[in-house]
């Protein structure tokens, strides 16, 4: 998809964050010294004011003005390095990747998995080393809850052509994918869609005009009352004084403030994710009708990355309470009320605006995510998508495994020819070569590219039964097991969509009378059905089926070969039945004696 070198263009890149970084963080130790160097310094003039009375209070001004300013550069500069380091490891996420290394990094949505699910457990959907870890860059829940969504759900023809539109846009924007991975350095945790929408629709009116102008006078008397008091224009009573009449004023807004802390501490910090994502899709005209269709939604709301960064700097006030120089402050003046009745008063008014652009933000995530494998993946090929049930690769891989370890294999399934038996003896490749089929419609059906040099696919539901066990606390064989997910297989038949099932040595847990008269029944259905697919065997007495099913069944098969007492296998595929089987030979390779 790409034509330049993703891996030369990551090293240089991280590069450059971690020489930026380290610059930053010379810079960080810098003014944390000089702020400590302050508080110190205002510490012993408090003594020489007021122990001493030595000198004026004015003289205690000078050093808190310096500091709250320092503070401000030093809040940037901590910014900028985090974000440099959060840039670093995007990019060194990135050369995982691309160096297969990385199953263990980022999200693996196993809270996706459904063991019911058709395919995701057979696929290798979620979980370590699994397709969503390799595709997901999402920093929302939204955004990783949509990914996950079109990988479970094929969508349909339209919406596939124009995710693939769009991803093929995004593929080269580097810039962007960097820009949304730094967020995290602002946002401590993910977005949380539950959380931010539960407090967005609390039930509650919004804090009246009365209430926010009787806050802002009270505030502006006590810093009147401060002034005059260090001014030595009266004592300390008028400030002691206000101090006791904002007490009963603070319970009457006690709610409003405690829903204020809500937001405070966890919804309204996940918007700043929500705020620079939605900023980029207001500020670029892009020409994929998807992402046009997504800026058009965003600017029936105004401008939201405003109003966000709006709510963003109350919030930041009303979060001062929390420092132990300015609380003081803050209280008596009455800082932390009008700031915490203003995130009400925004609550109320956007509130019901926010789940939606949650739902613009999880679409460009997982549009992103498509294009970042797009752009690693320069091989990669978007498929061509016909009306009609079918599936035809040239050279397709597994995208699981390393580019130097995957054997490429074409195939085709029609309804002509709707039915492939591969035979092969063990660890020949036979089931990794279903998986390699199943994956490739999840991705195409989701609108990503795969790794293919074309594929040409139609609408299909898919069924999968390769990776089943006993169950032990449900008092479950593998054969009943087995046979469940089969009847599921079954189930899909009676969709809107023609099926694609995927079985990997099929009722192999019964003797071989049964299992051959139910293969073949089983097989008959599905075809009389409509359904195209893929089985495997070791038992040879299964690829007889396909004379009974001609013309609409295929043998095939994978083999392997002994050198130097050590089983080899190349994991091309071949037409017609395997010739031998390895069992014997493998059991005498591990010194059992046979």
């Amino acid at each position: 998809m790409s034509t330049s070198n993703p891996h030369a263009v990551y090293t240089a890149r991280a590069a450059e964050r971690r020489a930026t970084e380290a610059a930053l963080e010379r810079r960080h130790l810098q003014f944390s010294f000089t702020r400590v160097g302050l508080f110190v310094a205002e510490l012993v003039l408090l003594w020489v004011v007021f122990g001493a009375n030595a000198l004026s209070a004015w003289w205690l001004l000078p050093p808190v003005a310096l500091f709250l300013f320092l503070a401000v550069r030093h809040e940037d500069v901590v910014r900028r390095r985090d974000r440099a380091r959060r840039a670093a490891e995007h990019y060194e996420q990135g050369l995982a990747r691309l160096e297969n290394r990385w199953q263990k990094v980022g999200p693996d949505g196993a809270r996706f998995l459904d063991a019911e699910h058709p395919y995701a457990i057979d696929l290798d959907l979620f979980g370590e080393g699994s397709l969503f870890r390799l595709l997901c860059r999402a920093r929302s829940s939204a955004g990783e809850a949509r990914l996950a969504q079109w990988l479970l759900t094929p969508a349909e023809a339209d919406q596939i052509r124009n995710r693939q539109a769009a991803v093929r846009e995004l593929a080269p924007e580097l810039g962007l994918r960097e820009e949304l991975a730094v967020l995290g350095a602002e946002v401590e945790t993910q977005v949380h869609a539950k959380d931010l929408t539960e407090w967005c629709a609390l039930d509650a009116p919004a804090p009246n005009a009365i209430d926010r102008w009787l806050a802002l006078a009270l505030g502006l008397a006590g810093l009147v009352a401060v002034l005059g008091w260090i001014a030595g224009w009266w004592r300390s009573a008028p400030v002691l004084g206000l101090a006791l009449l904002q007490l009963p004023l603070r319970a009457r807004w006690k709610n409003a403030l405690r829903r204020a802390r809500l937001g405070a501490d966890h919804a309204v910090r996940d918007l700043k994710l929500l705020s620079e994502t939605l900023a980029r899709l207001e500020r670029t005209d892009y020409q994929a009708p998807l992402l046009a269709q997504l800026r058009a939604r965003l600017h029936a709301h105004g401008a939201p990355s405003a109003e966000i960064r709006a709510l963003d700097r109350r919030v930041d006030g009303y979060e001062a309470r929390r420092n132990a120089m300015l609380a003081p402050f803050t209280a008596l003046f009455l800082l932390d009320v009008q700031f915490g009745l203003a995130i009400e008063a925004w609550r109320v008014r956007h509130g019901q605006d926010v789940p939606d652009w949650l739902d613009i933000v999880a679409e460009f995530e997982a549009l992103s995510s498509l294009a970042s494998y797009a752009h690693e993946t320069p091989d990669a090929q978007f498929p061509a998508i016909v009306a009609t049930p079918h599936f035809e690769a040239e050279s397709i891989g597994h995208p699981l495994l390393p580019h130097d370890r995957c054997v490429r294999n074409s195939v085709r399934v029609t309804p002509t020819e709707a039915l492939l038996v591969i035979s092969g003896s063990n660890m020949s490749g036979k089931s990794t070569f279903l998986r390699t089929i199943g994956l490739a419609a999840v991705l195409a059906q989701a609108g990503a590219p795969l790794r293919a040099t074309s594929l040409t696919i139609g609408p299909l539901a898919l069924g999968a039964s390769i990776r089943i066990v006993d169950s032990l606390q449900d008092g479950t064989s593998r054969f009943y097991a087995e046979v469940k997910r089969v009847r599921q297989i079954v189930e899909l038949t009676k969709g809107d969509r023609p099926v694609l099932f995927l079985v990997d040595e099929i009722f192999q847990g019964t003797n071989s009378h049964d299992r051959r008269i139910g293969v073949e029944t089983i097989l008959a259905s599905l075809l009389e059905r409509g359904a195209l697919g893929l089985i495997t065997t070791h038992d040879l007495a299964l690829t007889e089926i396909v004379d009974r099913l001609a013309p609409r069944a295929r043998n095939v098969h994978f083999e392997d070969h002994l050198e130097e007492g050590r089983m080899v296998f190349d994991y091309t595929l071949r037409d017609g039945v395997v010739a031998k089987s390895n069992a014997l030979a493998l059991m005498r390779s591990v010194g059992l004696d046979v």
